[in-house]
């Protein structure tokens, strides 16, 4: 497995092995890798011919008030994950490398951010589609994975490939959640015994939304009751940021749902923000299950 921290090395990298037909399989991540990351290298591998790990924590898309500095990190324990998961190259760039002329230059994102956790997070998302740029252009993948736990990044992600013509497969995930069905988050290590214990009151309440939803309930406005209220029944040590029912994946508020759609919410701990959300389909009653 090798390291490359050089954008100029990666793109070279790249480059040979793409003029030999190789398909590159990419799973951008900013580290501290858990279950959920590995599923997602696990589908690349099965997917693709060479695998490529990012990890690069983002200066830029973390607010004045947030985490950046906090974020949690472990490279060497991401490296020796990376190895069991066969993965075939890490690129570990640091910010100057990937932000050589400072942050002057950014890309705009004006669809599909004025809800969910855009509305709290001003310039989040310019910050995650600026870096997503600079990483396709780098490793130039055929396919990406990405986790439905952040399902309004990978809506963007969608607007983004389509608005500029990057020739990749986007390819989502299902979200991996521990047992007690608490979402996979590199930000649960942050949270303390007792919110740990309350925290899976979360996935409870969306699945209260779900469980409305194939009772024949399809007012968005009702649907979030249903969620409100199973998480202020559950959740006592966190603040709800909000609760909302979507089309999906253009993340549109309709009066009535009629296909694709997401329940999503987010809740502030002290020490971590959590999102989560269920994304299903009204003409396909499995989903979302």
């Amino acid at each position: 497995m090798e390291i490359i921290s050089s954008p100029m090395e990666m793109q070279n990298t790249i480059k040979d092995l793409k003029s030999d037909g190789s398909v590159i399989g990419f799973v951008p991540t900013m580290g501290f890798l858990h279950e959920g990351h590995a599923s997602l290298i696990q589908k690349a591998r099965e997917t693709a011919d060479i695998v490529v790990l990012s990890i690069f924590v983002n200066p830029t898309q973390f607010g004045p008030n947030e985490d950046y500095d906090s974020y949690p990190r472990n490279f060497e324990k991401d490296v020796q994950l990376a190895k069991q998961l066969n993965v075939d190259m890490i690129f570990h760039p640091k910010s100057e490398e990937m932000y050589p002329l400072g942050e002057g230059m950014s890309i705009t994102v004006n669809e599909r951010v004025q809800v969910l956790c855009g509305k709290s997070r001003p310039g989040h998302f310019a910050g995650v589609a600026t870096v997503l740029a600079k990483l396709f252009n780098i490793i130039c993948p055929d396919k990406i994975y990405f986790g439905l736990k952040d399902a309004q990044q990978v809506a963007i992600v969608d607007g983004l490939i389509k608005h500029f013509h990057f020739p990749i497969e986007l390819v989502p995930c299902d979200t991996v959640r521990e047992e007690d069905g608490l979402a996979k988050s590199s930000r649960n290590v942050r949270l303390s015994d007792d919110e740990r214990r309350e925290a899976p009151g979360i996935y409870r309440g969306l699945q209260e939304g779900l469980v409305a939803v194939k009772a024949g309930q399809t007012d968005p406005n009702k649907i979030e009751k249903h969620v409100l209220d199973s998480l202020k029944e559950d959740i006592k040590l966190g603040s709800i940021d909000y609760v909302d029912v979507l089309d999906y994946p253009d993340l549109n508020k309709s009066k009535t749902l009629s296909g694709r759609f997401i329940i999503a919410c987010a809740v502030k701990y002290q020490d971590a923000r959590l999102i989560d959300n269920i994304v299903a389909n009204l003409n396909e009653p499995h989903t979302g299950d």
